[in-house]
């Protein structure tokens, strides 16, 4: 299948490589652009522990000058993917989450005690979940740490569009809500909804799928938010 891979550089390379060997022509599309943050302090003081739900704050925390302070305390990782990078990063006590922000909380519950000090969630200017609200309900300071932030693009290339309005495309990668607004207006900006109606979008969860839908494509989306489920899910329709 052709397939359009929505992710940020160097993330839509790596995902592309992925398909590739599984006999996929992946067609890199980033429709986010990463913008790292200097000089952002990371409050570190007090913090129990810290909060990552993408491997970009993982990035962005590699080339901090407390890093090595960072690494020291335990994380909460939104998945395995992130998870892996964060050992990499240096972390050792890593407690893995479900794959989305949303499924965290009961972790971090379970794990640790408002009492033992704030978290701290590094990460992007904006974000898809409120995690923040959903912990200081159950007690928890959070402690949010912007180091990075995603600009979405504002043109697609000549070649996709000439290849959508073909129909050449049987499908897109959306993993993120951003990603997935992105793409549904730029879509409409080339006035290529008509031309997409049977382009399938693989969605890592129902909240991205609803960017899509009011563009009449079909949306998949697998059991769980894990990009390996998403991959497997494009090769059952394969």
């Amino acid at each position: 299948m052709r397939l359009l891979v929505t992710r940020p550089e160097p993330d839509a390379t790596r995902e592309a490589e992925t398909l590739s060997a599984l006999g996929h022509e992946p067609v890199r599309a980033p429709l986010l652009e990463i913008e790292f943050l200097q000089d952002v302090p990371l409050n570190l003081n007090g913090a129990q522990a810290i909060v990552i739900t993408s491997r970009n704050a993982l990035r962005a925390l590699g080339t901090h000058p407390e890093r090595d302070k960072a690494v020291e305390l335990p994380l909460f990782a939104v998945g395995e993917a992130t998870a892996w990078a964060a050992r990499q990063l240096g972390f050792t006590e890593v407690t893995i989450g479900p794959g989305t922000g949303a499924g965290l909380p009961p972790i971090i519950c379970t794990e640790v005690h408002p009492d033992h000090g704030p978290l701290l969630h590094i990460g992007a200017e904006k974000v898809a979940y409120d995690l923040k609200g959903t912990l200081e309900e159950d007690g928890f300071e959070l402690r949010r740490v912007v180091l990075y932030r995603s600009h979405p693009v504002e043109e697609l290339s000549e070649q996709i569009v000439e290849e959508l309005k073909r129909g050449d495309v049987d499908g897109v990668l959306l993993l993120s809500p951003r990603t997935a607004r992105a793409f549904a207006r730029l879509i409409q900006r080339y006035g290529l909804v008509t031309q997409v109606k049977g382009l399938v979008c693989y969605c890592l969860s129902k909240a991205i799928a609803e960017a899509v839908v009011p563009l009449g494509v079909e949306a998949r989306v697998p059991p769980y938010a894990r990009e390996e489920d998403l991959i497997a899910l494009v090769e059952a329709g394969a």
